[in-house]
């Protein structure tokens, strides 16, 4: 499978409001996330020769982009469509959104040795996929506030979603709308529902879910595509009956959020030394793809030891080092004006409805 071709879990990064203390327990997962995100891609080359690494990309793949996905929803609550929010979406995922498909576009006309690739907005690449379905869910959250059954409705809309071939590759929207019921659980979650995942006792079961889940992974690693997991194509693409799309979305979603509760009990509620990564993951996320890209491009991954236990070890390592530095201080500095640009001169003054008394 092409670098291209994967589904990288991107982060998402809500700004809080001026005065109000970020919550340290979804900076810690965030981080936590994107390590995973880089982990994953940087095992793609290994998986072909070791079927343990196989099944841990399998297991990583099934919660790691639904666990960002929930927590985008989830700081997407208070979306209403008003011009501060609307200005917010364009200069927070609009534009870094143009820059990066650009970016790309350009970076992997090098790599992959495809000299005339087009530059296109239409066809999300690579990692920019999130960005466009971010960008479709937010300015879908009044609808999904205001509906009676959001899930279930959500629900159904990806099942039909994984038996609609025609759907095509504009704006990835086969991926945005068979992920689009976790963006939408995350809008109905409350505080208390993450509190009660981070339990003694959720902590205690978390263990044994893993480790049945790697199991469960192991032994369909030579049975299942991975490509289920990345939700971008219909069931009949993927060379399976089109009763095969209901049953295998309710399942994902079904085993995806166990494992998403169990990733998050085991994150840190309180301030670590990894918590202010956490706030820019955003970074890491559209930066570490590039780094990807020419690994392999560069033949990094040509000597024999890295398809050994301890070279995916190393490989393990290298990437979560490399995701970190991605999202440090100066990594942010020089890059802020690509990743959150400052565009305020570009839009009017926000107007300021004022209620007329009777």
């Amino acid at each position: 499978m092409s670098s291209l071709s994967a589904t990288a879990a991107p982060p998402s990064t809500p700004q809080p409001q001026q005065g109000l203390r970020r919550d340290a327990f979804f900076d810690n997962a965030k981080y936590l996330a994107i390590v995973l995100v880089a982990v994953g891609h940087a095992w793609e080359p290994l998986r072909d020769g070791s079927r343990t690494v196989s099944a841990l990309y399998m297991l990583v793949y099934a919660f790691h982009m639904p666990a960002f996905i929930v927590v985008a929803g989830y700081h997407s609550r208070s979306f209403d469509g008003s011009e501060k929010r609307v200005g917010r979406l364009l200069t927070g995922v609009v534009l870094p959104y143009v820059v990066f498909e650009t970016a790309y576009t350009l970076f992997t006309r090098w790599t992959d040795g495809v000299p005339d690739r087009p530059v296109t907005l239409l066809e999300p690449l690579y990692l920019t996929w999130f960005l466009a379905a971010l960008f479709v869910w937010r300015l879908t959250t009044p609808l999904w506030r205001l509906v009676r059954w959001p899930v279930p409705i959500a629900l159904v809309v990806a099942v039909l979603a994984s038996v609609s071939p025609s759907l095509g590759e504009d704006l990835d929207l086969q991926r945005t709308l068979q992920f689009l019921p976790y963006f939408v659980l995350g809008l109905c979650l409350r505080p208390e529902h993450f509190r009660l995942v981070r339990r003694r006792r959720v902590r205690m079961l978390a263990v044994p879910v893993f480790a049945g889940a790697l199991a469960v992974a192991y032994w369909a690693v030579p049975r299942m595509t991975s490509a289920w997991f990345y939700h971008r194509d219909s069931a009949q693409e993927l060379g399976a009956p089109a009763w095969y799309g209901p049953l295998v979305t309710l399942a994902l979603f079904g085993s995806s959020l166990l494992l998403v509760a169990c990733f998050l009990s085991w994150v840190p509620g309180r301030r670590t030394w990894f918590t202010s990564l956490g706030a820019a993951t955003l970074y890491g996320y559209l930066l570490h793809g590039f780094v990807a890209q020419v690994s392999k491009y560069w033949g990094w991954y040509d000597p024999d030891w890295l398809y050994r236990p301890f070279g995916a070890v190393v490989v393990t390592g290298v990437a979560a080092v490399v995701v970190t530095v991605l999202c440090t201080a100066p990594v942010r500095r020089v890059f802020r004006w690509t990743v959150e640009p400052k565009l305020d001169r570009a839009f009017r003054p926000v107007r300021r409805e004022v209620q007329r008394s009777r």
